[in-house]
């Protein structure tokens, strides 16, 4: 596959960071992109403007049930924000460069922080279904990463180092959150695969044998591309349904985006308290 050159990549984020800066002069630190059935924390958002995937040039589209696919820029716990409404997977066909393109387009406007959720699989006996769990770390089995390809050393090193991909300042403060506001969360490995297949039992077993706790099919390029880029970031899992290889049952987007609903609540809690203290 031929790869996007730097200076191709270059002239794509310019043109659509051209387009947003046209449309709204909001320069937010603070980026949050929304999982899989947890686009209504948008509704905690004082929007001042929106803007549809659909018009950004070169944006990827979401294709997905319950992404809407627009950027919300507002504020939110007292921060000016911008949130990714709908994000983007693997899964659908987009390269893992199209995947982090928007994020990459946001650091250019600005967005020095993501906050970033999903809905996973618990894998972990000890998660229930609408649990939240802190990303402290993740494995990449996605198979592909979103810097294979030309260097742009003005984004980032050639080599960057992931030994705290998940900002340990940014963890202590959204555990003391959900402390002070009486909500249970975990704290764990994400680990992210292809899908659009969800595990066999033997796959469970062996993810939960090498040290994951959840499993979902987005997040990690994302992370991977703010790392590279020295953004911090929090990492946030809705847990949706429980992977126990000895007692599996069948899963549909429905039980998913209905479990997502039930811990959207907590999530947007701890989101909006650490924008507080920040």
């Amino acid at each position: 596959m031929q790869r996007e050159t730097v200076e191709e990549f270059r002239t794509k984020r310019d043109e659509a960071l051209s387009y947003i800066q046209d449309e709204t002069d909001m320069r937010p630190n603070y980026i949050i992109i929304l999982g899989t059935g947890l686009g209504h924390l948008a509704d905690e958002i004082d929007v001042k403007h929106t803007i549809s995937y659909a018009d950004i040039p070169h944006f990827p589209v979401s294709t997905v049930e319950s992404h809407a696919g627009r950027l919300l820029f507002g504020e939110l716990g007292g921060k000016e924000i911008v949130a990714m409404q709908g994000r983007f997977h693997y899964y659908e066909g987009y390269t893992m460069q199209e995947i982090v393109f928007p994020l990459r387009v946001l650091k250019a406007n600005g967005t020095d922080t993501l906050i970033v959720s999903n809905a996973c699989g618990g894998m972990n006996p000890n998660y229930k279904r609408g649990d939240i769990m802190l990303i402290n770390d993740h494995i990449n089995m996605l198979g592909d990463n979103p810097l294979i390809g030309p260097n742009d050393d003005e984004l980032g090193p050639r080599f960057p180092d992931m030994s705290e991909p998940y900002t340990e300042r940014l963890l202590e403060i959204a555990e003391n959150v959900a402390l002070e506001k009486g909500i249970k969360m975990h704290q764990g490995v994400y680990l992210a695969l292809s899908g659009p297949t969800l595990e066999t039992k033997a796959e469970y077993r062996y993810l939960r044998l090498i040290g994951a706790d959840v499993v979902g099919m987005s997040t990690v390029p994302e992370v991977i591309a703010a790392v590279h880029m020295s953004m911090e970031v929090l990492g946030i899992s809705v847990i949706t349904d429980e992977c126990l290889p000895d007692a599996l049952e069948p899963v549909n987007i429905e039980d998913v985006l209905e479990a997502a609903g039930m811990a959207e609540p907590k999530m947007t809690q701890v989101i909006t308290g650490v924008l507080e203290k920040l």
